[in-house]
């Protein structure tokens, strides 16, 4: 059970490190979400987002090896990808690539659930 919930965390925190690759710059964010990012202080915040999401991926690899840490990380990985996921369903109309990070925000959604409940399992036993 240890395992799963180690499992579900490292899985979570990649999906987060994913658009770290938009620190590199604006051509690179355009392709992770396909929109232009010309404007300076667009490119400014989302380069900042990447570096911010890319802490947060750190953070759950780090506690998938760290039970003490393991309750705060799946806190935080629900609120992160429940917020994105509210959002994206109260606004719409997103593109294909917003499209893909809704379906990486389910996906890491599902491990969330899963990992929660085995770390929930794995307290109650402790």
């Amino acid at each position: 059970m240890r395992n799963l919930v180690t499992a579900m965390l490292v899985v979570v925190g990649v999906i987060h490190l994913l658009p770290l690759s938009g620190v590199l710059g604006s051509g690179r964010l355009a392709t992770l979400y396909g929109l232009s990012f010309s404007e300076p202080n667009l490119a400014i915040l989302m380069r900042h987002r990447a570096v911010l999401f890319g802490l947060l991926g750190i953070f759950f690899i780090f506690a998938a090896f760290r039970p003490v840490f393991q309750t705060v990380a799946f806190m935080a990985g629900f609120v992160s990808v429940v917020s994105f996921l509210l959002l994206a369903w109260s606004v719409g109309g997103y593109n294909a690539e917003v499209a893909r990070v809704c379906m990486a925000d389910t996906a890491a959604l599902a491990c969330l659930v899963v990992g929660g409940a085995a770390h929930a399992y794995v307290q109650r036993r402790s």
